[in-house]
């Protein structure tokens, strides 16, 4: 059985009736969020009870806020009543035919929470990674049925992007693919295939593009503003590199870069400022200070 599309956004009835999401963080909150939105009962998995709050809060909040942008079909209370939030992968309903792993990027959590979701899960449910630069190949490794696996790469923040990298290792099956192109479609967003590499596309993008802007900053050829203004104004970006890393989270770049540098080279070697912006716990908008100043916000 598949979830009606509510999203207002199309007639197709493919989402899974029942979908997991391993983390509650900013980013498994706005997946969470989206395949509510189209009508999905989703599962949360978050240890522990003040963890656990602080997740369906994320999602509630976030469903309020498209409920007032009038982009929430359906009443808000109905959304969040088809949720739930579980302690562990291994609680999970295991009728689930979707679950996506959000966890933060450490291969070995990765790969505990996910074979402890595949433990409990039938045969032909899909387990994906959303993971920004981590070998879903090398994951794919740890799990006994390689062929229902993929990389969904989300953007932050999910419910407002969209993009969704589908990342195919080469052991996926095409029916998985098929199938997952047209979840993100019917979530609203466009769908993008990359084969499976460091980076994916958009990372390996991204990430060059920001640590130049860093090193410029780096160097004084300009300020942060001018920076970010550049590539706004002169090439259309909605987001300049720095105002994008402030959001990504600096941290979160760091660890993508040292991963990129270790398997593409040294052109996505960190700047020395980068490192000791993350150092000084100036992370961008989740700390209020980054490149740009977000105190007021």
């Amino acid at each position: 059985m598949t979830s009606s599309d509510r999203t207002g956004e199309g007639t197709s009835t493919a989402l899974p009736d029942q979908v997991g999401v391993i983390g509650g963080g900013r980013m498994g909150a706005g997946i969470a969020q989206a395949f509510l939105a189209a009508g999905a009962r989703v599962e949360v998995v978050e240890a522990g009870d003040e963890a656990a709050e602080a997740a369906r809060d994320r999602v509630s909040a976030g469903l309020e806020e498209a409920a007032r942008r009038g982009k929430l079909t359906g009443e808000v209370a109905e959304a969040l009543g088809r949720l739930t939030l579980v302690d562990s992968p291994t609680q999970l309903t295991p009728d689930a035919g979707l679950v996506v792993e959000a966890v933060p990027e450490r291969a070995d959590l990765k790969v505990a929470v996910l074979t402890a979701a595949e433990s409990v899960l039938g045969p032909d449910a899909v387990l994906a990674t959303n993971t920004s630069s981590l070998s879903v190949t090398e994951l794919a490794a740890a799990l006994q049925r390689p062929a229902r696996f993929l990389g969904l790469h989300f953007f932050n923040p999910v419910p407002a992007s969209k993009l969704v990298e589908v990342v195919v290792a080469p052991e996926t099956g095409a029916d998985v693919v098929a199938a997952a192109r047209d979840w993100v479609r019917t979530l609203g967003k466009t769908d993008v295939v990359v084969r499976d590499s460091p980076g994916f596309a958009s990372s390996r993008l991204g990430v060059l593009l920001g640590l130049e802007a860093i090193r410029m900053l780096e160097e004084g050829v300009a300020d942060a503003e001018a920076i970010d203004a550049a590539m706004e104004l002169g090439y259309r970006h909605p987001m300049g590199p720095l105002r994008s890393t402030d959001l990504v989270g600096l941290d979160v770049r760091l660890a993508i870069a040292e991963y990129l540098a270790g398997t593409l080279g040294e052109r996505f070697t960190p700047p020395q400022l980068l490192r000791d912006k993350v150092a000084a716990g100036e992370l961008g908008r989740k700390t209020g200070r980054g490149f740009h100043d977000y105190a007021e916000d």
